[in-house]
């Protein structure tokens, strides 16, 4: 399994690489690929604890999600339909819209459990990945993308390694029992050092201090294991182990973008608020 998930990850990492220097319109392909699975993916777990979300409508509305974070769509909007109104008309649209849908089924019994469902699928796998076409698109995006991504998997295989090799003490062994607290700190330093890389000279070099990458470091890392505790009780509510088999050796979609979704959203807000 160790084996698979290293070749995977060779294979995957230059393809994502690529995608994310150049940019759109591929960027947002990408991502609305991926979001579409892994919705699809979502609803299906969600199938196991015998729910009926509404698998179409949800699949659409996260495309539209993800499509209006497209910076070409935006400037085609723009001029008539402020951006600051777009995103919260979007998602009134799609909670009237549904509600509205539950009138038409046969099956009214669990109808708003159904819903729910629906909605959050949206809102966890759509509104969240959006955040990645959202990062690219800000001043020097693609380097800060490239930071969030690299220091998540930095975190990711410290953790792993780390509490593979000396984990003894139990992180949550309720939500998932072969995490340690050995493991997770080695994840902190792991962000930490590929965080503190993106000050080198190098084409994707990141003009902020040393102890600003620390903190960032810091933030990518606990922000993603909570994201990849967050999928883990998910899936020990629906029952199964892995949300799916897309990727060889990682399981599916969303088992592969638990960590990474929370740490683009963190470095979003960090070089938002930074700028200011």
């Amino acid at each position: 399994m160790l084996k698979t998930r290293i070749i995977t990850s060779l294979c995957g990492i230059p393809i994502a690489g690529v995608i994310i220097w150049f940019g759109e319109p591929y960027l947002s392909i990408f991502i609305a690929a991926w979001a579409l699975l892994a919705v699809l993916e979502f609803y299906r777990l969600t199938n196991v604890s015998k729910t009926s979300p509404l698998a179409v409508f949800g699949a659409v509305w996260t495309l539209l999600l993800i499509a209006i974070r497209n910076p070409q769509l935006q400037a085609l909007v723009q001029p008539h339909f402020g951006l600051d109104l777009l995103y919260p008309l979007v998602i009134t649209a799609g909670v009237v819209v549904s509600l509205f849908t539950l009138l038409s089924l046969k099956q009214k019994q669990g109808a708003f459990t159904n819903w729910a469902w629906t909605f959050a699928g949206i809102l966890y796998v759509g509104w969240l990945l959006s955040y990645i076409i959202g990062l690219r698109g800000l001043d020097d995006g693609r380097n800060w993308v490239f930071l969030a991504l690299f220091t998540t998997f930095g975190s990711d295989s410290a953790a792993f390694f780390t509490g593979s090799a000396i984990g003894k003490h139990k992180f949550a062994p309720n939500i998932s029992p072969h995490k340690t607290w050995e493991g997770a700190i080695g994840g902190l330093l792991g962000a930490i050092l590929v965080s503190l890389f993106f000050l080198l000279p190098t084409p994707i070099q990141i003009d902020f201090t040393w102890w600003q990458a620390v903190i960032l470091g810091l933030l990518i890392s606990i922000f993603g294991q909570l994201g990849d505790l967050t999928e883990s009780l998910l899936k020990r509510n629906t029952g199964v182990k892995d949300s799916g088999k897309l990727i060889p050796g990682h399981g599916g979609l969303l088992d592969r973008m638990d960590s990474v979704v929370f740490a683009f959203i963190v470095v979003y807000y960090w070089v938002i608020w930074t700028s200011l």
